[in-house]
Formats: C-alpha cells, sequence, structure tokens
C-alpha cells in the first residue's frame, strides 16, 4: 500500500502500526523499516487502546529511533488515547524521545475516551517546552484556542466539562481565598497561563462597557479584541443583532458577542428563515405554534399546529411550511451567559425522512444521512 500510494504522487505517506504500544517490538522494527524502504515518510506510532505509561510510550518512541533502519529520513508521530487518562502525558513524553509529529483533537474528542487534547498538548508545549523539552515549540497562534474549542463543542454537540485543562468554564476560575488574595496581588500566583494567551478576554483595556447606546466603532473594536477581524456588511449584521440584545440587557459581555458572531458569520447559507413564532402552552390543552418562515426568494409563509408541547408543535408547523418529512433527532438549549436575560445556543438534529441509507460496513447497522443546525436566542424567548 505504501508503494502504491507514492505512485500515484504522494509526496508524505503515513505509515500506522495499529496497537504498537502492545506490539512484539522486534517485529515492529523490523515492519517499520520495510516501509520506509517502500517510501513512508511518517511513521505515526499509536497507543490504541490507551494502556501504556508515559515513560513506557517514551521509550517506546526512543527504541523505535534506535533500531529502525531508515530511521533518520523519516517523522516519528504520535496518536495517543485517553482511556486511563493519559494521552497528554504520553504524547509529551513522544516528543521528549524524538517524535516531532502529534496527532491530537480540540477538546481531545475521539472514540471511547477520546484522544490527546489539543490545547493541552500545546499549551503545554508552549509552557514548559523551552526549558523542559528541548526548545522544542509548535508555531500555533494559541489565541485561536478558545474559539476553535467553542466551535468544535457548538457543531459537534459535545460539551466541554467545566473542570477540562486549558478551555473548561472552571480554568481560569478561583473562589478560595487565598487563591483570591493571590491573584488580586500577581495573577501568576496562581495562574501558570494568562487567559489571553488563548484567546479568553476578561476585559477590555480601555474600561469601556458596551450596552445599548454603543456604536459602531466601539462594537467593532471590542470584536477585534476579541479577535475578530468583520467587513463592512458582516459588523453590520452583528451591529443590529448587538442591539436588540443590548435594549434587553443592562451590559453585553464577550460571550454574547462571541455567541452573536458565530450565529451570524459561521452559519451556512439560509434556506429558510425564522421570522417570528408564537407559542401558545399549558395544563388545560394541547400546546399551539404558529410560525412565519421566509424562505431563500424572501417569501413569507405562515402555518400554526397543535402538538404535545411547545417545540413539538413548532416543528410540525414547520413541517407543513416546508413539506419536507424529517424526524427530530435531538433538541438541546444551553445558556451562553448568566441571568435570566442570557442567551442561548440550542442546537438541533433532523434526519429527512426521503434521505439516502446507508449500511455501516462493520457493524451492517443502518445508517441514515442526518442534519445539524445550532442557532442564539434568548432564554426568556423559550420560558414556556
Amino acid at each position: 500500500m505504501v508503494r502504491y500510494a507514492k505512485s500515484l504522487g504522494c509526496n508524505d505517506v503515513e505509515f500506522s502500526p495499529e496497537d504498537a504500544g502492545r506490539s512484539d517490538t522486534e517485529f515492529l522494527y523490523e515492519i517499520l523499516g520495510e516501509v520506509i524502504k517502500a517510501g513512508a515518510t511518517t511513521l505515526n506510532i499509536p497507543d490504541t487502546v490507551g494502556i501504556t505509561m508515559p515513560g513506557e510510550f517514551g521509550k517506546l518512541i526512543a527504541d523505535i529511533k534506535a533500531n529502525t533502519p531508515g530511521i533518520e529520513n523519516v517523522v516519528i508521530s504520535t496518536h495517543c488515547q485517553n482511556d486511563l487518562g493519559l494521552s497528554t502525558a504520553n504524547t509529551l513524553a513522544g516528543v521528549c524521545a524524538g517524535a516531532r509529529q502529534v496527532e491530537v483533537t480540540i477538546n481531545g474528542i475521539g472514540e471511547r475516551a477520546g484522544n490527546a487534547s489539543l490545547e493541552e498538548v500545546v499549551m503545554a508545549i508552549k509552557c514548559r517546552g523551552e526549558h523542559v523539552l528541548g526548545g522544542i515549540y509548535t508555531g500555533i497562534n494559541t489565541q485561536h484556542i478558545v474559539m476553535a474549542s467553542k466551535m468544535v463543542e457548538e457543531y459537534t454537540g459535545l460539551h466541554v466539562q467545566p473542570h477540562k485543562a486549558i478551555v473548561g468554564a472552571n480554568a481560569f476560575a478561583h473562589e478560595s481565598g487565598i487563591h483570591q488574595d493571590g491573584m488580586l496581588k500577581h495573577k501568576s500566583t496562581y495562574e501558570i497561563i494568562s487567559p489571553e494567551d488563548i484567546g479568553l478576554e476578561r476585559s477590555n483595556e480601555a474600561g469601556i462597557v458596551l450596552g445599548k447606546l454603543s456604536g459602531r466603532h466601539a462594537l467593532r473594536d471590542r470584536l477585534k479584541e476579541l479577535g475578530y477581524e468583520l467587513d463592512d456588511e458582516q459588523l453590520g449584521n452583528i451591529f443590529w443583532r448587538f442591539k436588540a440584545v443590548a435594549e434587553q440587557k443592562k451590559r453585553v459581555t464577550d460571550a454574547d458577542l462571541i455567541a452573536l458572531v458565530s450565529d451570524e458569520v459561521f452559519q451556512p447559507e439560509v434556506v429558510w428563515k425564522l421570522d417570528d413564532l408564537q407559542v401558545t402552552c399549558g395544563t388545560l390543552g394541547l400546546s399551539t405554534a404558529t410560525v412565519k418562515l421566509i424562505d431563500a426568494a424572501g417569501v413569507e409563509h405562515v402555518a400554526c399546529s397543535v402538538g404535545t408541547g411547545p417545540v413539538d408543535s413548532a416543528y410540525k408547523a414547520i413541517d407543513l411550511i416546508t413539506k419536507e418529512p424529517i424526524t427530530l433527532l435531538e433538541y438541546s438549549m444551553n445558556a451562553v451567559t448568566e441571568g435570566i436575560d442570557a442567551i442561548a445556543t440550542t442546537r438541533v438534529l433532523i434526519r429527512t425522512e426521503n434521505s439516502h441509507v446507508l449500511t455501516h460496513a462493520l457493524t451492517g447497522e443502518t445508517v441514515h444521512r442526518t442534519f445539524s443546525g445550532t442557532g442564539q436566542e434568548w432564554i426568556s424567548l423559550f420560558r414556556v
């Protein structure tokens, strides 16, 4: 397969021996040497089931480097699973032993307990690479870490646990009195990483508080501080949504702005736009929803329906307009910020009944094509 890949013109061919962490080492050296002869340029060494200890995995990388013929001509890579919670430690051990490529995932998502976390590995190298890891660095712009983490969380629906290192909600929270006193005197007392280094802004340097009287210039300036460079059209769209939020809230937070930008800038092309929604529900009868949608041509469509609850009735009304039979697989809503006036992010996962049906190659399980979408709304609109 390696020779075949080279014959197709692939300049970088990666070979990965499954479950290398538990393989016979002499056989492993032999196989790796042969794939190097065949043209492999990257050797990816996986701890497939996450069973090795950091010392074991580091030694494995070092032994491969010392005993594999032709190893000096290729890049050694690592791929560590997190079944025992050691994926980041094993990855760093591999780097110390000579690996120069690491396979990681944002938020550590992956099969079973996940993979080595990009943000943990990158920030560990940033913090300790020069003094402990022999000057290793990644070249990654770490100020995009929080933004990337939130984007993956939003699109996958896999929520980051609050105590997750680097990107968890509590990663830079300090509750202990002694810790708070130390933070007030000098932040480095209890923070080994500045939140600004990963794109988490706690407050702006100018002390500007955004509210309903704020203008475009102040909004553009704050968005720029948060890492968003928007053109005039995008800023205009964000500005009017910002004003709507500011009318409802005394102060618009950075989390509010990030949610608005994500919803406005990073969303796919709109086919149907929700223009209005009215729901009546209670304990005395069926819930009733009236929905107004605007199609891609700008034409308004209105429909009413009843259902077992506000969400069910709303989606049945939508079905009457779109005339596309679907099954609602997931509906979830989470607050972006604190308080009763908080913005919420809503995740919807649907499956069309007329979609193509696939069969999983390994399990034979029937797989239907699914569609997902996210958006921002006011929690108060959904208090039913």
